[in-house]
């Protein structure tokens, strides 16, 4: 794919992508950990999907893209607001899951359309279908994660059908996911900005985790890309 150079409107910068898909500009630190890439794309990219790291720190997660076979997304933001690019744009990254039905959302179909599919029965339909008319997958979103663990809340107790469950698989399921800092904020806003002017994406292409995909309600719930930019 060639690069790209784009001027947001928005924030009044370059935004420069070389040929390999590494995002060019004095905010983004390259990181880029080919662990965690699943050789070229096939689509073209159509969205974003935002999520979070269910870590504490940035170097947890970048230690884990190091580690062969280890999953991630394209970009990390830590809690300071830092943007770490960890793979290539050009590159596939499995960070979505199994798709959701996207016209049962928007009210395109119904549910007994997809009775006894299952969560991989879904998903294999949904792939059936053009890009436009499902949530992106694997092979079409950037992948953006935040810092952010999940953690029960304080005095919970696990129901009894819930009593046998390992300590962190309970606590992924139920834990709640910290709101993203403001810096985190402002600098997802920024990211998802460059991305949409360089790549040409659609404004609304722009997806929380869950909203596409079978996890924990809480991730992303507090991300924000739509704070105002005034800074390059």
């Amino acid at each position: 794919m060639p690069a790209a150079i784009q001027r947001n409107p928005g924030t009044h910068m370059l935004v420069e992508i070389n040929k390999d898909g590494m995002l060019i500009h004095a905010r983004v630190r390259n990181a880029r950990s080919p662990a965690i890439e699943r050789g070229k794309r096939t689509a073209a990219i159509t969205g974003i999907v935002v999520h979070q790291t269910d870590a504490n720190t940035a170097q947890s997660s970048l230690n884990s893209y190091r580690t062969p076979k280890s999953t991630g997304a394209h970009f990390l933001i830590d809690k300071d607001g830092t943007i770490y690019q960890t793979a290539a744009i050009y590159q596939r990254a499995n960070h979505v899951g199994p798709l959701k039905a996207r016209c049962l959302l928007v009210g395109k179909c119904k549910a007994r359309d997809y009775e006894g599919a299952g969560v991989k029965g879904m998903h294999r339909i949904e792939m059936m279908k053009a890009p436009g008319d499902r949530d992106p997958s694997n092979m079409e979103a950037i992948g953006i994660e935040m810092v952010g663990r999940a953690e029960l809340p304080k005095g919970f107790k696990p129901s009894s059908n819930e009593a046998d469950l390992p300590p962190e698989r309970l606590r992924g399921e139920r834990g709640l996911y910290p709101a993203p800092t403001q810096a985190q904020n402002r600098s997802l806003t920024w990211l998802v900005e460059a991305l949409q002017d360089s790549m040409q994406l659609s404004p609304g292409e722009v997806f929380k985790h869950p909203e596409v995909s079978w996890k924990n309600l809480t991730e992303a719930e507090g991300a924000n890309w739509n704070l105002p930019t005034n800074t390059p």
